[in-house]
């Protein structure tokens, strides 16, 4: 009697069929993965800007309530980012201690270059400067990235 032999192992066309299934999967989950670190990246500079503007309105506040000294033609609002991590002078606290409206500045997600101070990151919008031209001055109103792309809502981050 011949013995038949069994054969083990999977041959050339079972190989190239799996090899192209997989490649078809991965083709299938690259955007989805590029879309959801989008999404993430564009989470992080919409809580960014909550962080920013919700301190420089407490700024602002503070001023109103005479907690900051203003100087004649000031307009209440902070003169750069950085007073708001390095704090003032509280004016009612017969202590003289400060008022701190951050712990730390955040970095605007979409700004391309790490190495840049935070602070840096950010494109200002002074009180006295229209809203359809922004452009920095003697305080600062508003704050908004200065990265030129559209988000997935079809709006530019400018205008976030």
């Amino acid at each position: 009697m011949i013995r038949s032999r069994t054969l083990r192992g999977f041959t050339l066309i079972e190989l190239i069929v799996t090899v192209a299934i997989v490649a078809l999967l991965a083709t299938a989950a690259m955007p989805v993965a590029q879309l959801a670190f989008k999404r993430a990246r564009e989470q992080e500079l919409s809580a960014a800007l909550r962080t920013l503007r919700g301190a420089i309105d407490a700024y602002h506040e503070a001023t109103v309530n005479g907690h900051v000294l203003l100087e004649a033609g000031d307009s209440g609002y902070p003169p750069d980012l950085t007073v708001l991590v390095e704090g003032v002078v509280d004016a009612k606290d017969p202590a003289g201690r400060k008022i701190y409206f951050l712990r730390r500045l955040p970095r605007d997600p979409m700004f391309p270059d790490t190495a840049v101070p935070a602070e840096e990151t950010w494109g200002l919008r002074s009180y006295a400067s229209p809203p359809e031209a922004p452009l920095p001055g003697n305080d600062v109103y508003d704050v908004r990235s200065l990265h030129p792309g559209v988000g997935l809502n079809g709006v530019a981050y400018a205008e976030w």
